[in-house]
């Protein structure tokens, strides 16, 4: 039985692929300690500020998994929107995709609510008297957050005891000054380069 190129750095996979929601939520690095505490107040809106790929699902998964009684929405670019319940604590992934009406439902129903959008819907929030705590999700991902993310998902892809690869901060830098905040960005060009090595059996990550 051929063996996976993966195994050679003691991985079973490619560690910078697609992950389930599962996945994400188990691997999400994030420090949601701050946050949590605003949402026991029946007032509050936390709100994820970014673009694509920043990290907004991630801190809301990670929220999710710490309050396990709340409900999880996403709100799908195409097709019907799911129900808002009146149900709190509720979660809102890309909530940028609701109408002014949705939203305004969603605030006359209070909080707490925890919100992952593209825009800033403050204003919108606070004339229905709830207070909002904004966090822009861009500003999180600095080398330090890059090193210890891709590390995590090294780690979690391990095989076999031994020798995994590792990135290395001087590796995170050069990194994000190529992709910035772009952890979508920096995880695809991962996974082709880390792809391409395995194939032709190279040590990787390359020499700096």
């Amino acid at each position: 039985m051929q063996k996976s190129p993966f195994h050679r750095y003691h991985l079973f996979r490619n560690p910078f692929g697609e992950l389930t929601r599962e996945e994400r939520t188990n691997l999400a690095v994030a420090d949601i300690g701050p946050w949590l505490a605003h949402l026991t107040n029946h007032s509050s809106v936390v709100q994820f500020i970014g673009e694509c790929g920043r990290g907004k699902s991630t801190h809301l998964l990670a929220l999710a998994k710490q309050l396990p009684a709340a409900r999880f929405i996403y709100i799908p670019e195409q097709g019907p929107t799911p129900p808002l319940p009146d149900f709190r604590p509720l979660i809102v992934d890309e909530a940028q995709r609701l109408s002014n009406r949705q939203r305004n439902q969603l605030a006359r129903s209070g909080g707490p609510l925890v919100l992952g959008s593209h825009c800033d819907h403050t204003h919108q929030f606070q004339r229905h008297g709830l207070t909002v705590h904004t966090v822009l999700v861009a500003e999180l991902v600095t080398p330090s957050a890059i090193f210890t993310i891709l590390n995590h998902r090294i780690e979690a892809s391990r095989h076999q005891t031994g020798q995994v690869p590792s990135i290395s901060m001087q590796f995170a830098v050069r990194l994000f000054e190529q992709f910035g905040s772009d952890m979508r960005g920096i995880e695809h060009y991962l996974y082709s380069q880390f792809q391409a090595y395995a194939l032709e059996q190279r040590p990787w990550p390359p020499a700096e």
